[in-house]
């Protein structure tokens, strides 16, 4: 991966001819930029009508082609931008069927979550305030959009952060949503840990494809930083499993051994006890 890139227009930093990334306030939101010949795509839309603004601006220095969007997956930061976007000219917006699906199901309960950032998005007042969710669906196999010289890959490798994250492709950059993170732990809330490390796995494996790696959140990686997440979240399940498997009066006490912050070691914890409670439930 190249160690320095040019700074654009707007705070957006060009990773490879055409391709840029761009971090929103607040959560530090990722959303990718791609520029074709006839059409633009827009990788995650922010957290409400705020930061869709500030991104949508920020496109319009760069070009004035039409402009396609994308969500990676369900959570408020990554798609409370989508009704902004529709409402000013954005064509489609594509996600997984399963995302579609959570947003509609999700989204009228995640609005408190920006409150601090998008009092307008919380409220639910205003233009651009809409849950929006995509209409545009990937379903089994990989998509690809032409944008007019380059062509981009959606793909869908399997559940990790959530059910139904989904990957775009870009030349040599692969945008990679919240499967990885960097300068921060991994958000284990509604994840599914053991195939998220399946999933790791099938990202590091594309290397000869992707030699960028854009996270959902901090600055861009590479393939190496892939594995290194990988083993290291390898290492606190299999921790946070041995305890669950001693029936210890108190699992809390693996905590402190975990790779991770409190906060998240403790969302692991309870997120591999929800799904073997799950599991149990179902035999």
């Amino acid at each position: 991966m190249t160690e320095t890139h040019p700074q654009t227009a707007d705070d957006w930093l060009e990773l490879a001819p055409h391709t840029y990334v761009r971090s929103s306030p607040g959560w530090g939101m990722n959303s990718g930029l791609v520029i074709g010949q006839e059409r633009a795509l827009l990788v995650d839309t922010g957290a409400g009508p705020v930061q869709a603004k500030a991104l949508l601006d920020g496109i319009r220095k760069l070009t004035d082609l039409p402009v396609t969007a994308v969500n990676t997956h369900a959570h408020f930061d990554h798609f409370f931008g989508n009704a902004y976007l529709l409402e000013n000219g954005v064509e489609d917006i594509w996600a997984t069927s399963d995302c579609a699906r959570t947003i509609a199901a999700t989204g009228e309960e995640q609005r408190a979550s920006v409150a601090a950032v998008e009092p307008d998005m919380a409220a639910g007042t205003g233009p651009g305030t809409a849950v929006a969710p995509p209409g545009k669906l990937v379903d089994g196999a990989p998509v690809d959009l032409d944008l007019g010289g380059i062509s981009v890959t959606l793909f869908h490798l399997g559940r990790g952060h959530t059910d139904h994250d989904l990957l775009v492709g870009a030349g040599d950059v692969l945008f990679a949503g919240d499967l990885v993170e960097q300068g921060a732990d991994p958000n284990f809330g509604d994840s599914y840990p053991k195939e998220w490390i399946r999933t790791l796995g099938k990202i590091a494996a594309l290397e000869d494809l992707y030699g960028t790696v854009v996270p959902g959140h901090g600055k861009p990686v590479d393939m190496d930083f892939v594995t290194t997440q990988m083993n290291k979240m390898r290492t606190a399940v299999a921790v946070t499993r041995s305890a669950m498997d001693q029936a210890s009066t108190d699992m809390t006490k693996a905590i402190p051994i975990l790779p991770y912050g409190p906060e998240q070691s403790r969302a692991l914890l309870t997120r591999l006890r929800t799904l073997a409670r799950w599991k149990w439930l179902k035999q």
